[in-house]
């Protein structure tokens, strides 16, 4: 058998996981543990080094070692993504500016809070969706380019949030193909959207499902594939600024059985994505 194949993983935590939900599942640095963990392919002998950095706190990975790892991967908040009156939001945008362009081949991942900040790495704006919540399991269409990624014509996620990243402020990177586009829900144009990297000039007209996973640079996702049923339902008990609307529909939709209890794809369709995006995949494949 070969030897281990090891993947570093550097992860921006920007958020915490406080109260009952906190007890429960542990930070953030549990649940994504919890989920690299329990999606690692069968068979690979791939095994994953988490190091977790608190960037609220200002820790940040020194310049001499960010190219040490495979991915970094920036968790949810419930920061402002757009809010630059604080020095870590800043301080994160920077850093991640300098990983997308002096240290490419190290892989760039956002989740939530983490996909909007990223997105503004890449030049793209984030505001507010006019104040709507799209919290809970929902269908995310996929693109083209969604489809080739995930397998798949449309996702559910774990959605938690209430701010977007303006669809229109891609509108120069989507014609051109520096980044694409991976799927809408009816709230939100942009649930996300993926970069690769530069092509040879004789590869440059590749067609979309000729794109590979592990030329993929940056991925992000306006949803939470790291986040179960038992967290989300712990957060909206804890958030009662969502408004009564909201969590009604979070509890009683589907005659009264809950959408809270709808499948979601987060530890499949996409945990599979980010493990061939890494060059891992299960010898069935």
């Amino acid at each position: 058998m070969a030897p281990p194949r090891t993947i570093r993983v550097g992860l921006l935590v920007c958020g915490t996981l406080g109260g009952a939900v906190g007890a429960v599942h542990g930070g953030y640095y549990e649940v994504y543990s919890h989920y690299w963990r329990t999606t690692t392919p069968a068979n690979t002998n791939a095994q994953v080094i988490i190091d977790s950095y608190n960037i609220k706190k200002m820790e940040f990975p020194d310049e001499e070692r960010i190219s040490e790892y495979d991915l970094f991967m920036v968790t949810g908040s419930a920061t402002n993504a757009y809010d630059d009156s604080i020095e870590w939001v800043r301080t994160l945008l920077s850093f991640l500016k300098g990983v997308i362009h002096d240290h490419p081949r190290v892989k760039l991942v956002g989740i939530c809070f983490g996909h909007q900040i990223v997105c503004r790495a890449l030049g793209g704006a984030c505001a507010p969706n006019g104040g709507r919540w799209e919290i809970g399991p929902t269908c995310v269409h996929l693109t083209d380019m969604g489809h080739h990624v995930f397998g798949v014509d449309h996702l559910c996620l774990q959605e938690m949030h209430r701010d977007h990243v303006v669809l229109e402020s891609f509108e120069r990177q989507f014609a051109s193909g520096e980044l694409y586009l991976l799927g809408r829900t009816c709230l939100t144009g942009n649930q996300g959207v993926v970069k690769f990297y530069t092509p040879p000039e004789s590869e440059a007209d590749a067609e979309v499902h000729e794109k590979c996973h592990r030329d993929i640079q940056v991925l992000t996702l306006q949803g939470h594939p790291e986040f179960s049923e038992s967290v989300v339902t712990g957060i909206v008990r804890q958030r009662p600024d969502m408004g009564t609307e909201v969590v009604c529909d979070y509890w009683e939709d589907k005659d009264g059985t809950g959408r809270r209890w709808e499948k979601t794809d987060g530890l499949d369709y996409v945990a599979k994505a980010l493990w061939k995006m890494l060059g891992v995949t299960s010898e069935s494949e």
